[in-house]
């Protein structure tokens, strides 16, 4: 399975946005801190903040914060909001010139694909934004984001 540069990309923006709660961060500082695109990272956010998983204050003093708490973030309900098909293969009775699969009768890769894919779910719904952000992991990945914006300046 592979998700979307889009999943991954709001995946490190809550992270980043969790590790730094005390104050509002901004597009370009996490855009600095991961070396991603500027633009990209706002469609990104656009939709972590429809999904009402960060707030978004606009203007000076402006910035990004978590909409709730780390511990009532899913990481499934993450993956879910930004992945359009969670799809493995496209399994349909007819392809696209008209002829029937051969294996569509028979056929049980559907079913556990649909199980793998179930199970994969459930391990990142157990999974919490807070449960990934330990305070011993916060120290050194505040000093690592610190560097990264002094060597981008």
């Amino acid at each position: 399975m592979r998700m979307t540069l889009h999943t991954d990309y709001a995946l490190r923006t809550l992270f980043y946005v969790g590790l730094h709660s005390e104050r509002r961060v901004s597009i370009h500082e996490v855009a600095t801190a991961y070396g991603i695109s500027e633009n990209h990272l706002v469609k990104v956010i656009h939709r972590l903040g429809r999904g009402g998983f960060i707030q978004t204050v606009r203007g000076r003093g402006g910035g990004l914060t978590l909409a709730r708490s780390p511990d009532d973030i899913r990481i499934g309900d993450v993956v879910r909001h930004t992945e359009e098909d969670m799809t493995l293969v496209t399994c349909e009775p007819m392809d696209e010139n008209g002829r029937a699969c051969v294996l569509a009768r028979q056929c049980r890769l559907r079913g556990l694909l649909g199980q793998a894919v179930g199970a994969f779910m459930a391990v990142l719904d157990d999974a919490t934004l807070g449960s990934l952000l330990s305070e011993d992991d916060s120290i050194v990945l505040r000093r690592i984001f610190a560097l990264a914006q002094v060597t981008e300046g």
